[in-house]
C-alpha cells in the first residue's frame, strides 16, 4: 500500500514539476526548485521500486518524511496550491498514518495543514479566494491521515488473523500427518507382526497339546517347535523392518528405490506360499490382455498385502476349504479377485462396527486401496455363502497414488 502511495506521488510530481519550474524565480530559485523536484522524485521512485529494502529505513526515521515534506513545501510554494502538486501534500498524512499510526498521522496532518494555510496566506495571486476553499486541502490532510491510521489498524488485524490461520493450518496439517502415520503403523503391525504373533500363538498351543498327550511323538514335537521358532524369528524380522522404517528420514524411501517388479509373478509366489503354509487348496490364474504388470515397489507392497489379508481372512474367519485368486488386466485396469467358499461375511460387517470390535483387517485393506487410488469391493461370491474381494487398480498409476504410497 505504501508503494502505491509513492507511485501516486511520482505521477503528481511529474505533472506539477513544469509549473513549479516556470513559476520559480530565475537563477537561484530555479536551481532550488529543480533540486527539490529531483530529490522528491528520486526519493519517491526509490521507495516505490525497493520498498522492502528502504521502507524499514523510513519506519525507523520519521525525520526522513519530515525532510520530504519540507522539499514538497518548496515545490508547493513555487507551483501554487491550485496545481496537482497539492495532492502530493495530501499523500503525506496518508503515508504517515499507514507507516506510523495515529500519532504519526496527527503530527504530519497538522504539519501539512499548517504549511498549506501558510502558503495560502503568503500568496497574493488570489486575494479574493473563498476561505472555505482555502480550508479544503487542510481538511483533506486531516481526513487522509485518519484514513491512513485506520488502514494501518485494519492491515495489522488482518495480519494477526492471517498468522492465526496459518498457525491453525500448520497444527491441523501436523495432526493429519500424525493420524496418517498412526494409521499406517497400525496397518503395518496388523498385517505383519500381529498376524505372525497370532500364528506363533496357534503353533505354541498345538505344541503344548502335542507335548501333553501320553504318547507324544518326539519328531512331531520337534517339527512344531521348529515352526514356533521360525514364526518367532519372522516376527522379530518384521519388527526390525518396522523400526527401520520409523528411523528412516523418509518413510518408504528405500521401498521406493527398490524399483519396479512384475506384480503378477509376485502374486503367484504369495499364493503358493499361502497354500504351502496353511494347507488350504489355493488356485491362481492370470487372464486378460497382459501377463506382465510392473508397478513401483510400494504399490506392489500394498497390493500384495491386500491380497494376503483377503486370503488370511478366508482361512482364519471364513472356515473356507478353497481359495481362488484371479489377476487380469482389462482396459488399462488391473483387477485382482480373491474368492472363497467359506461362510461369508456377517450381516453387520461394517468397517466402523468391525473397528469397534477390534477387527482391523477390512479397515486396513480399505485404507491401502485408498492410498493406491484403487476401488475395493467386498461382498458375496458366486459360491453360496462365500466372499469375494476385488481390487480395481487403474494403469498407469496416477502420480498422486505413487507419491502417496511412497511417503
Amino acid at each position: 500500500m505504501c508503494r502505491q502511495v509513492f507511485g501516486f506521488r511520482l505521477a503528481m510530481i511529474a505533472v506539477a514539476a513544469p509549473a513549479a519550474l516556470l513559476n520559480a524565480t530565475p537563477g537561484l530559485g530555479v536551481r532550488l526548485v529543480g533540486a527539490a523536484v529531483v530529490i522528491t522524485f528520486m526519493g519517491s521512485y526509490v521507495l516505490f521500486r525497493d520498498w522492502e529494502r528502504f521502507g524499514p529505513l523510513l519506519l525507523r526515521h520519521p525525520s526522513l518524511l519530515a525532510m520530504d515534506t519540507l522539499f514538497g513545501t518548496l515545490l508547493l510554494i513555487s507551483a501554487g496550491p491550485d496545481t496537482t502538486l497539492a495532492y502530493v501534500s495530501v499523500c503525506t498524512p496518508l503515508l504517515a498514518g499507514i507507516v506510523y499510526g495515529w500519532r504519526g498521522a496527527a503530527c504530519f496532518a497538522s504539519l501539512q495543514s499548517l504549511i498549506l494555510l501558510l502558503v495560502y496566506a503568503t500568496l497574493t495571486e488570489q486575494p479574493g479566494a473563498d476561505p472555505a476553499e482555502r480550508l479544503l486541502l487542510p481538511g483533506f490532510c486531516v481526513i487522509t491521515g485518519a484514513v491512513g491510521s485506520a488502514l494501518r489498524g485494519l492491515m495489522l488485524r488482518f495480519g494477526e488473523a492471517t498468522q492465526a490461520l496459518t498457525t491453525t493450518q500448520a497444527r491441523l496439517a501436523a495432526a493429519e500427518a500424525t493420524d496418517a502415520e498412526r494409521a499406517r503403523l497400525a496397518r503395518e503391525m496388523h498385517d505383519s507382526v500381529a498376524k505372525t504373533l497370532h500364528g506363533v500363538a496357534l503353533a505354541a498351543e498345538a505344541l503344548a497339546h502335542t507335548a501333553g498327550t501320553p504318547t507324544a511323538d518326539p519328531d512331531r514335537i520337534r517339527r512344531q517347535a521348529d515352526l514356533v521358532a521360525r514364526a518367532a524369528r519372522r516376527a522379530a524380522t518384521e519388527s526390525r523392518e518396522l523400526l527401520t522404517d520409523l528411523r528412516a528420514e523418509t518413510p518408504g524411501a528405500e521401498a521406493s528405490r527398490a524399483g519396479h517388479g512384475n506384480v503378477l509373478t509376485e502374486l503367484r509366489t504369495l499364493t503358493a506360499d499361502f497354500s504351502r503354509r496353511t494347507g488350504l487348496t489355493t488356485t491362481y490364474r492370470i487372464t486378460g490382455d497382459r501377463t506382465e504388470v510392473r508397478v513401483p515397489a510400494p504399490v506392489a507392497r500394498h497390493l500384495l498385502t491386500i491380497t494376503g489379508e483377503a486370503m488370511e481372512n478366508a482361512h482364519r474367519h471364513a472356515c473356507a476349504t478353497r481359495v481362488d485368486v484371479r489377476a487380469a488386466v482389462h482396459d488399462d485396469q488391473l483387477h485382482v479377485t480373491v474368492r472363497d467358499d467359506g461362510r461369508g461375511l456377517p450381516p453387520d460387517a461394517e468397517p466402523e462396527r468391525l473397528r469397534r470390535a477390534g477387527h482391523f483387517g477390512l479397515l486396513g485393506m480399505a485404507e491401502r486401496a485408498a492410498a493406491l487410488g484403487a476401488r475395493l469391493h467386498v461382498g458375496r461370491a458366486e459360491h453360496p455363502g462365500g466372499t469375494e474381494v476385488r481390487l480395481d487398480l487403474p494403469l498407469p498409476l496416477p502420480l498422486s497414488a505413487e507419491g502417496e504410497v511412497s511417503r
